[in-house]
Formats: structure tokens, sequence, C-alpha cells
């Protein structure tokens, strides 16, 4: 049954007549059913360490549109945490972390056989959803990139340029470079362990990979995204990976070579037509409608994802969107879209 399913074809590189559809954050405050769950947890964090209602958010999206694939509810942060950063969440502001930026700190953090202990609740989740989904829907795993994961560890939160971390990379570069390699091979472990319970394929966000200039970019969104796909394939043969350098722009053509990743996700930052010449001649990719579509509907959104879909017909093609869907997007626009791209 795997290999009919229509996600993993693509990502083996068939070009299919219609493309396979999921949305990133597709389980998330958009939806009522979402909010409801998440007021029966408590807060986030305790949703996304309770196996039954994390499965439970993973599976709303599925049940209401049917798309082709479900996402692992859960956080790129719970990885930090597992190593031994303090994590939590102000509502209306965001996660916070406690800081890494000298030696010591990043001496403190636990050893990569220690993660387990905190993230087995996340495996039993997939588990659980490895159980209950469609047969027909592919389950993806995830990560959030290294230096993506580093900049919230650095600076204890989001920040807008990514500041606290590139000043350490400038600063310390012993430090840095080691915060980077804990978080790899911290990555590696939880990945495999994801796989284990039942993922089919994984995708490593690395959602700030824009701000990293030159040999940065190389050396700290493409290098471990390579070693962490190679790791993964050399412990589980055949299992696909994704790799989202968001805001690579004109790198975004050789990622596939750089990562040995079997898919590329792009953002809405470069043209369909343009990721059809230069990106997916190497192999699957994945995007790229605006999320703001989501939001304001109509026939903007219906052309432009038929734009996409035609630009991107000539070869393997995961629809989905640049970014992940807002709180704001009217899930009516989420049905509006699916149907687009299903041609009804």
């Amino acid at each position: 049954m795997a290999q009919q399913k229509t996600i993993l074809r693509a990502l083996a590189g068939e070009t299919l007549p219609t493309p396979p559809i999921w949305m990133m954050r597709q389980a998330g405050r958009y939806l009522p059913e979402y909010k409801a769950t998440r007021a029966q947890a408590g807060d986030f964090l305790s949703l996304c360490y309770n196996p039954e209602l994390a499965a439970e958010v993973t599976l709303q999206p599925i049940r209401r549109y049917g798309f082709d694939a479900a996402i692992l509810f859960a956080d790129i942060l719970l990885l930090p945490q597992a190593l031994g950063a303090d994590l939590w969440f102000v509502t209306g502001e965001g996660p916070r972390l406690s800081t890494i930026t000298s030696a010591d700190e990043l001496a403190k953090l636990k050893p990569t056989d220690a993660i387990h202990d905190t993230l087995n609740p996340v495996y039993e989740t997939v588990k659980i959803l490895s159980r209950e989904l469609p047969k027909e829907t592919t389950l993806i795993g995830f990560a959030g990139s290294p230096w993506t994961v580093a900049t919230y560890m650095i600076a204890g939160q989001g920040t807008p340029d990514q500041g606290p971390a590139h000043a350490l990379k400038a600063e310390n570069r012993a430090v840095f470079d080691g915060i980077i390699e804990r978080i790899t091979e911290g990555t590696i472990a939880y990945l495999s362990k994801q796989i284990e319970a039942g993922a089919e394929c994984v995708k490593l966000f690395d959602s700030w990979a824009g701000s990293l200039q030159g040999e940065d970019f190389t050396n700290y969104s493409i290098k471990p995204m390579q070693q962490i796909t190679a790791a993964l394939k050399e412990k589980h043969p055949g299992i696909p990976v994704i790799a989202f350098p968001r805001g690579a722009g004109t790198k975004y053509a050789g990622v596939h070579a750089a990562t040995g990743a079997d898919c590329v996700a792009v953002d809405e930052g470069v043209d369909a037509a343009w990721v059809a010449e230069h990106v997916q001649k190497n192999g699957c990719v994945q995007g790229n409608l605006k999320s703001s579509h989501m939001v304001t509907g109509g026939d903007a959104l219906v052309s432009e994802t038929r734009r996409i879909c035609d630009a991107l017909s000539g070869g393997p093609h995961i629809f989905n969107l640049g970014h992940g869907i807002t709180p704001d997007a009217d899930p009516e626009n989420v049905q509006l879209m699916i149907d687009t791209v299903r041609g009804s």
C-alpha cells in the first residue's frame, strides 16, 4: 500500500496527473476543532506531550479535508527542551527558552541519548497516527533544522533578523559550532525514532535559512541538512526526506544535490515557473501558494493555485503553501484550494 500513496510516489520522482496536497500547519489555530482540543489540553506544551490529543489534532484536518498527508503535531522547540533548555510559551507572544551562549552553558546540555526520556510522548503520537490514519494518507515526521533551532536557543525567543545567533557566530565560532553540532546529533536521533515509530517521510524546516549569506548558508543550513539526511538514509534505507531552506531564493537550485533530499520545499518568494526550470529538474518540489490566499480566498486563490499547478505539471510536485497557514485563515478557503488542485 505504501507504494500507492501519492505523496510517496511524488517523492520517488513520479509525475502525477494531479499533484498530491497537504498544508504546513494544517493542524492548527484556524480550525475550531483544534481550538477546542487545545482548550481541553490546557496549554500548548501539554497538547504536544499528550499523545492522544496530539494525534487527535493531527487527524482533524485529514477528517475535514482529506489531505494526502498528515504531519505530526509537535513543535521544533521540543528538541532543545529535551536537550535541557527551559521552554515555555507566553500567550500572544510565542516561545521563550533559557539561552545557550557560552561554553559552560553548552557543556550543561544533556547527552543525545538522554533526549528520548522527554520525547517519548511524541513517538507515541506517531505510533497512534500510524494505526489510525486512512490507509492512503502518508504520515510525515519533522524537526527544525539546526540553524533555525539554534537561533531560538541563542536568543531565547524568535527574533526578526536572528541577530543574536549571527552575533554569536561572529564572536565565538567555537561555541556556535558546538551548538549546531549538538542540535544536528539530536535531530538525527529524534527523527530516527519518529521513523521507527511509523513516520513514512520526514521534513527539515529551516525557517530562517534566508538570513544566512555566502558560505554561512552552505555551512549552517545546507551541510547540517546533508549530514542529517545521510545519517537517516543510512539507518533507514529508502526513507524520503524533504528539505525546506526557507528564503533561499536562487540558491534553491542546488539544494537537491547538496543535501541529498528527495524533495525541496520552496516558499512563495520564488516563481513556480522558475522553480520548474531550475529546481524541479533535479527532483520533486513542494509548494508554493502564498499563505495569505487562505485568508482572502476568491478568484485570486483559484487562479494562483491553477498557475502553480500548471507551471509544475511537468515533473514531480507536491502542492503546498509557501509557509504555514495563519490563524486568521478561513477554513472554507482551504477547501476551495483543494477543490481547485483536484479539479472539482
